[in-house]
């Protein structure tokens, strides 16, 4: 995992290989390997999430980004899911409102992450 400061924050990003995540059991994990790193933010490749992590209907990306939430560890899930967007009116109203609150974001790659992350806390 490679930590890098942005913004004031301290960001663990989450290497593009390696298994793909979806469960709350993944969540935990996650934040066991960011344990010490003094993370305030992990950035999540869309790549290791499952497909079904994008249809809300699973219930996968509520609870995983819940669990995050419960500990005030903050996710960010970058790269391209306009795709999956195009699909689920739904998925955009969520992806849409989780961006407006901040605490956790979608963004397509470093640059939106530059531009988003500066000042919020």
């Amino acid at each position: 995992m490679e930590i890098e400061k942005l913004g004031g924050l301290t960001l663990a990003f989450v290497p593009a290989d390696g298994p793909l995540l979806s469960s709350e059991a993944d969540a935990v994990d996650l934040m066991g390997q960011t344990y010490g790193t003094g993370a305030d933010m992990v950035v999540l490749p869309v790549s290791r999430l499952v497909p079904d992590f994008f249809r809300l209907e699973t219930r996968l990306a509520g609870l995983f980004i819940q669990k995050l939430q419960n500990y005030q560890l903050r996710l960010v899930i970058m790269g391209d899911i306009s795709a999956e967007m195009a699909r689920s009116r739904a998925l955009t109203d969520f992806v849409g409102e989780t961006n407006r609150i901040g605490f956790h974001l979608f963004v397509p790659d470093r640059a939106a992450l530059a531009a988003a992350v500066p000042g919020r806390r």
